[in-house]
């Protein structure tokens, strides 16, 4: 679902002049309506000028085309374009000034901060250590289109080609390219810095060859990929004497990138249906099109691929060759068509992104500028807490693979040192980890309705004697406490003096009683205490005893909830903003309530949903989510912690809501394909 509008930007419009006297002169963070925003979208010096990368743009409100040979930037009614050879030039306004050229720097293409100023950016505040500027209205989506002049050029030029070079029967597809949607540059990919060409280089094209041999398959290719030149079209006439057979008729090219991840795309135009033979080669990947003929050529594509066409006895024969990456060969109808996709991870010091065209079935994905939305079908899927090994801390990706998940968000609070929970955590009906008694709670019945409040689960004992409430959740024992544990398989439990009951779940009597340390199977319960201080609970196995989980609420049906988590604070709570520091014993003046990433689980549109803000306060990121029409919410832990992730992406890569890798954690919400679910 794409979001956005345009609207009119009012505000004050400054003098590129007057910039030129009071800029400062180094890199600095950026902020958006007072927010400050993450590290990506800070400026950079580059060549002693102030610049920002040109993906970053749409969060400031500015439209763009990210082509560096057709760079468009739209805000409002004005529009800035650069062409190499041609240099700046506005539309929609007077302007006479000068700029300096972008840039490249790594994979990503930046353009100066004067340019932004011409525009008419509205600026907040523009101090030494910081460039703050006015939220923008709405979020641009969609990439601006080529410029008139840049089609014009294309089509002149295609107009002017010899006629030796002319294809001898029209192609059967439309007069307009197949493109993918403009580059998504950011920053983290190696390579050097350089202004853009004075001359425009170039375009890639794939010349017919007048003689048709059947030449050996070129040596394999080793130069890495580059940032995406424009889609080349070629045509490919048919050979002589096979013209009234299916003949490839076209092929086109594109590179596109999404932060640090590129594909790059070669559709095959057919002039009927064609059965691909697909053979995947060290370094490339061979098609062969049965009975189709095509006219003979090689080309070197930017980025060090190959293209290499070839008529055989068999038919048309395709071979890309390419240094990294992997491939995946599709056709399409209307026209007919075959596509090739190479997807290159070109740095991964950043997490690869969601393809919203790629999403599982059940899925759905929200991008509204700095807020993202990943919602699930409850009739597919089942929201589960799933916990790392005792003391140990896992990546989402590991938590959600282990149970076979297709998606996950970090869970709550932790201790670094240890990996221990400081909250509530519960799985399967056990209560894992004890509760604060404090913080919003997240949890989950066997049906997938998601519960929100404020519980404060304890176990309770009973049998012959009465009832008797344990005191913590632990391991470690405490002769002054009756204390509870889930245990593992490895993690000793009980101690010296001390009396340990062990219980099956669900069981009415003791199993087995201890005195001392004693390690018991996973998922068994023990009690340990001093019997000294709890002299009527049972000290012999067979004794009656039953073990409830009282969870000392009444906000949701917490006696149906099998997973919960406590973290906080509550965000949403039936469409409003209910954020309350203080109910919830949040120190606002510490880290955990500074601007950071921030992650949540909440519902939207009755769907339980992963949201991810990308930088912003708790209060910030609450009237974000209340805006975009999200029901109800609790904040994950955040900053370092906070992970969105959903399995696919770009190639397979695995997607991520988070720009930044985040830190291990013990536990994590994941959804779970309830055909998944039903096995266990």
């Amino acid at each position: 679902m794409k979001w956005g509008r345009s609207e009119k930007r009012t505000g004050l419009w400054l003098l590129a002049g007057l910039w030129l006297l009071s800029a400062p002169a180094h890199a600095r963070p950026t902020a958006i309506g007072g927010v400050r925003q993450n590290a990506v979208l800070h400026s950079r010096m580059l060549d002693g000028t102030e610049m920002l990368a040109v993906w970053t743009l749409p969060h400031f409100g500015v439209s763009v085309r990210n082509d560096p040979l057709d760079l468009r930037l739209v805000l409002g009614p004005r529009e800035l374009q650069y062409t190499p050879g041609q240099g700046w030039r506005a539309l929609g306004f007077a302007w006479t000034g000068t700029l300096p050229p972008p840039m490249t720097e790594g994979v990503s293409l930046y353009v100066p901060l004067q340019a932004l100023r011409v525009l008419g950016l509205q600026i907040r505040a523009d101090t030494s250590g910081l460039l703050d500027v006015a939220a923008p209205a709405s979020i641009p989506a969609e990439t601006l289109p080529p410029s008139e002049d840049r089609s014009l050029a294309q089509n002149t030029a295609a107009q002017n080609t010899p006629a030796q070079n002319q294809p001898t029967r029209p192609a059967t597809s439309p007069s307009s390219p197949e493109t993918l949607p403009v580059p998504e540059v950011r920053p983290g990919g190696a390579g050097s810095r350089t202004a853009l060409p004075s001359t425009p280089p170039t375009s890639a094209s794939i010349q017919p060859i007048p003689t048709l041999p059947a030449p050996a398959p070129p040596p394999l290719l080793s130069t890495p990929p580059v940032s995406a030149p424009p889609a080349s079209t070629v045509p490919t006439p048919p050979l002589p004497g096979l013209s009234k057979g299916p003949n490839l008729d076209t092929v086109r090219v594109s590179r596109t990138q999404y932060r640090t991840v590129e594909v790059m795309r070669v559709v095959l135009e057919l002039s009927a249906p064609a059965s691909p033979v697909i053979s995947r080669q060290t370094g490339g990947i061979g098609v062969v099109l049965p009975g189709f003929s095509v006219q003979g050529s090689t080309q070197n594509l930017p980025g060090g691929a190959g293209l290499t066409l070839t008529p055989t006895p068999a038919g048309a024969s395709i071979r890309l060759t390419t240094r990294t990456g992997r491939s995946e060969v599709f056709t399409l109808d209307d026209p007919f068509r075959v596509v090739i996709d190479t997807t290159t991870y070109l740095d991964a010091n950043v997490p690869p992104p969601v393809n919203p065209d790629a999403l599982p079935d059940g899925v759905t994905y929200r991008d509204r500028g700095l807020l993202h939305l990943l919602s699930f079908d409850p009739a597919l899927f089942q929201p589960r807490v799933v916990s790392a090994p005792l003391g140990r801390s896992l990546s989402v990706l590991e938590l959600v693979k282990s149970v076979s998940g297709v998606a996950g968000v970090n869970g709550g609070y932790f201790d670094p040192a240890s990996s221990l929970p400081v909250d509530l955590v519960a799985v399967g009906g056990l209560m894992t980890a004890g509760s604060l008694e404090k913080r919003a709670t997240v949890g989950f019945t066997a049906g997938g309705q998601a519960l929100f409040g404020f519980p404060r689960p304890r176990y309770v004992l009973s049998g012959p004697f009465g009832s008797v409430t344990v005191n913590s959740v632990r391991a470690t024992p405490n002769t002054t406490l009756l204390t509870a544990f889930v245990c593992d398989g490895k993690t000793s439990v009980g101690g010296t003096g001390l009396t340990t009951l062990l219980l099956a779940p669900g069981s009415a009597s003791v199993s087995r009683a201890v005195t001392g340390p004693i390690i018991a199977p996973a998922r068994t319960l023990a009690f340990t205490f001093d019997p000294a201080r709890f002299p009527s609970l049972p000290r012999a196995a067979g004794a009656p005893l039953t073990v409830t989980l009282n969870w000392q609420a009444t906000d949701a049906p917490w006696n149906s909830a099998v997973d919960a988590l406590s973290a906080g604070p509550l965000l949403v709570q039936a469409g409003r903003v209910v954020i309350d520091p203080r109910r919830e014993g949040f120190n606002t003046a510490t880290g955990v309530w500074r601007p950071t990433r921030q992650s949540a689980l909440g519902t939207f549109d009755g769907q339980p949903t992963i949201a991810y803000f990308d930088y912003g306060t708790p209060e910030a990121f609450a009237a974000a989510l209340a805006a975009a029409g999200v029901r109800d919410a609790v904040r994950m832990d955040s900053g370092s912690s906070a992970t969105a992730y959903l399995r696919g992406g770009y190639g397979g890569l695995g997607a991520y809501m988070n720009t930044v890798w985040s830190r291990p954690v013990p536990n994590a919400i994941v959804f779970v394909p309830r055909t998944v679910t039903g096995k266990k």
